[in-house]
């Protein structure tokens, strides 16, 4: 949530000459309506249950780039499809820098409580350790811009190549 999935992911396609996918824009696209009017209508579950299909679907789409939302990983069996079904990248960022990235947008119904900071600290302390789980490769995000996350999956994903 903030972390610069969709940024990186755009990037990363374009270099790499892939299709990319955001899964949170293709349920918007999907359903013709904002994930706060999912939320608002069907609440988290039913808006978890579109993403898990979403993401299920396109991870049998090959040589695509996929960014999730940043619940993706609450779901065991999002997990297990991302981390098995291609190379999964776990952008690691600050609660306070994602506070300061999404501090004005009103698209993120999570964040819309009294004390955002808050929640984003108790969202990151439970979705870290799930992350870390589905992923093949953390990068830590915190003092990087997008260029040179992309620059560092780019390498590594070059040397994963030539094994």
């Amino acid at each position: 949530m903030g972390a610069g999935k969709t940024t990186v992911g755009r990037q990363l396609a374009r270099r790499l000459g892939r299709r990319f996918f955001d899964s949170d824009h293709e349920i918007v696209e999907r359903t013709g309506v904002l994930i706060p009017t999912i939320f608002e209508i069907e609440g988290e579950e039913g808006f978890r249950r579109r993403e898990s299909q979403t993401i299920a679907e396109l991870s049998g789409v090959d040589n695509i780039v996929l960014a999730t939302g940043g619940g993706a990983v609450l779901n065991p069996e999002n997990r297990r499809i991302l981390h098995e079904t291609g190379w999964c990248v776990y952008l690691n960022v600050p609660p306070v820098l994602l506070y300061e990235r999404t501090k004005h947008d009103r698209n993120r119904p999570l964040l819309q409580v009294e004390n955002p900071l808050a929640k984003l600290e108790e969202l990151y302390a439970a979705r870290d350790p799930l992350y870390r789980e589905a992923a093949h490769f953390v990068v830590e995000g915190s003092h990087l811009v997008a260029s040179g996350i992309v620059q560092q999956l780019l390498r590594e994903f070059s040397r994963l190549c030539k094994t």
